[in-house]
């Protein structure tokens, strides 16, 4: 079984792979893209400055019949892939806790493949309730790339039991509900990084990144969508970080709180995440400004996640052992 899971991990990282790049195609070359647009000019926009073309008389009119968009049809055949390599995904982890005999979530490794299972699953989610945000899917499925790269080279650790520690209920509990709230997150930053990009475009501004600004949604549906993803995980993040954790800590160590790196990166974590809603919830608080408190707080989670399991000593060092 944990052959067939590392390679059905392969598998996904090549259908990820794969989806993106039918989203980048449509992103690229659909009709209502820079491309595309600039096929579709009228004449008259084309002669600069000078007197306007003249319409052809109605009787030498021939209407051409409407082109197919080719864009469109790789971008569903990019959400197809998704699904695909959603399936996929879910293979891997299901074939990697049957190798270990419990939830596959017991290290670095497979923290990450289950949180990018979850946000897959999201994105997904999202895309059927609002297909008109089918472009942010280019950027969806390169985080899930190179999370998934990343822990295949970095963080892969061969099947085995959990550490002593992590023999509890709250095993599940805990660590099932920061996966949650993990994966919604690592959605959240998607829209919220491509509302700054769509903001700065819609200002004029024409260097990179803001040029990918061009064919995302507007930048209120993208705000909107941020904002109701980072709301519904906030609340999950919390019990996980703040009351399951805590009293597994006490259940296992004997203190609640320790100030173990993990702790004090959960709790800045929370911190930053809390500032962001309240600054959401202020009027006076520039839209943009909330915007880049929520891509700080996805900073912090990215540096619990990696930075302290690969640099730091701490009773939550569990990396390249049996459990996070």
């Amino acid at each position: 079984m944990a052959d067939w899971s590392n390679q059905l991990m392969a598998l996904t990282v090549l259908a990820y792979l794969a989806a993106m790049v039918c989203y980048a195609a449509e992103y690229a070359f659909g009709n209502r893209s820079h491309i595309g647009r600039a096929a579709t000019r009228p004449a008259q926009q084309l002669v600069g400055a000078g007197a306007p073309v003249s319409p052809p008389p109605d009787d030498l009119v021939v209407e051409e019949p409407p082109k197919r968009d080719r864009g469109a049809l790789l971008g569903l055949i990019g959400v197809g892939l998704n699904w695909l390599a959603f399936a996929l995904h879910f293979a891997t982890v299901v074939t990697r806790g049957l190798a270990a005999d419990r939830m596959p979530w017991g290290n670095m490794y497979e923290f990450i493949l289950v949180v990018t299972l979850v946000a897959s699953a999201v994105w997904l989610g999202v895309l059927t309730r609002k297909p008109t945000v089918r472009h942010l899917g280019l950027f969806a499925a390169l985080a899930l790339v190179v999370l998934l790269g990343a822990a295949g080279l970095i963080a892969y650790t061969p099947v085995g039991p959990l550490v002593p520690a992590l023999n509890s209920y709250w095993y599940i509990i805990h660590v099932s509900t920061i996966i949650l709230a993990s994966g919604i997150l690592l959605i959240g930053a998607v829209p919220a990084a491509m509302f700054l990009v769509k903001t700065g475009y819609d200002q004029g501004k024409r260097r990179f990144p803001y040029t990918l600004g061009a064919k995302v949604p507007p930048a209120a549906t993208l705000e909107r969508l941020t904002f109701r993803l980072h709301a519904f995980a906030f609340p999950l993040f919390t019990f996980g970080a703040l009351i399951a954790g805590p009293l597994w800590a006490e259940a296992s160590w004997g203190r609640y709180w320790g100030w173990d790196p993990k702790e004090v990166w959960a709790f800045i974590s929370w911190v930053v995440y809390a500032a962001y809603l309240h600054a959401r919830a202020t009027p006076s608080v520039k839209r943009t400004t909330a915007t880049w408190i929520a891509l700080v707080g996805f900073a912090t989670m990215l540096m619990n996640l990696f930075g302290v399991n690969l640099f730091f000593e701490g009773l939550h060092s569990y990396a390249n052992a049996g459990g996070m």
